[in-house]
């Protein structure tokens, strides 16, 4: 058994969509895992970094997940003075959660990677659980998804996945120095997600092409904190532009699988009775 299942592997984010299902696959194994948030023991808040030398303290591995988002401005530097921080408290093994095409998460990349770490690095497409634990549930269970995005195609990409890869970086050898670009097998425009969550739950619900005024303004109403709405407004007026409309290999590469497709996805969660009314 490695260093890094010896000692606590402490999960940034792991009460998010990535974070949480990492823990459980450690947990399953008996690898003991630090859930690093607000609320967890010790705490860890990015805001306040006189959190962050207690909750790195006896820590073996860092799985880093930049909350909300590693696009928004400002966090590739939060994210290298983190990293410096661990490499200098004698915790070399960190993997990073990055997303695809964003300036911001690139930057962050490259700081990691500077930091002294042996880093492991996932870039993300879409998760495809942004449409029952993100935003967009309350649309669907509405009926509509409403969105300033064409036909330009998404390989979005699941969570279960993402957890998977990041629990066999972190815990077999073969993987530093690795960037994994993690998809889905196949390409969706947001129409097509809608349409086969639909057909999952047998609702009706559409996909509406909305202007990026109507969208700016949908979000205004919603009070979202401001790092989301800018974070939102973002991804939806830079990022999908066709600039991520290709498949990757990461999720074969990291675990000799295909990725889960987004079908799979739709049928277990409508299963799940998460977009039932």
């Amino acid at each position: 058994m490695t260093d890094t299942t010896q000692k606590p592997v402490l999960i940034l984010g792991g009460t998010g969509k990535t974070g949480r299902r990492l823990a459980e696959r450690l947990t399953a194994r008996s690898i003991p895992a630090r859930i690093g948030s607000r609320k967890g023991t010790p705490s860890f808040d990015w805001l306040d970094k006189g959190t962050w030398a207690p909750a790195l303290e006896g820590i073996g591995a860092v799985y880093i997940s930049y909350y909300p988002d590693i696009a928004v401005p400002g966090a590739a530097e939060t994210v290298e003075t983190l990293a410096r921080l661990a490499v200098k408290s004698g915790i070399k093994r960190l993997v990073l959660l990055s997303g695809r095409g964003e300036t911001e998460a690139q930057r962050a990349e490259e700081m990691v990677k500077a930091s002294g770490a042996d880093w492991t690095i996932l870039r993300c497409a879409w998760f495809a659980q942004n449409f029952s634990e993100g935003f967009l549930v309350e649309n669907i269970l509405e009926g509509e998804v409403a969105l300033p995005v064409g036909a330009v195609g998404e390989p979005f990409v699941d969570t279960d996945d993402i957890a998977e890869v990041a629990e066999t970086v972190l815990t077999k050898p073969g993987h530093i120095g690795q960037l994994y670009e993690l998809t889905g097998p196949r390409l969706l425009s947001f129409a097509d997600a809608v349409d086969e969550i639909a057909k999952a739950t047998g609702r009706d619900i559409r996909y509406r092409q909305t202007s990026h005024a109507e969208f700016t303004e949908a979000m205004a109403a919603h009070d979202l904190p401001p790092e989301f709405a800018w974070l939102l407004n973002e991804l939806f007026t830079e990022v999908l532009d066709g600039r991520n409309e290709m498949l990757t290999d990461g999720v074969k590469r990291a675990l000799g699988r295909q990725p889960k497709d987004f079908s799979t996805y739709a049928t277990e969660t409508a299963a799940a009775g998460i977009w039932s009314n």
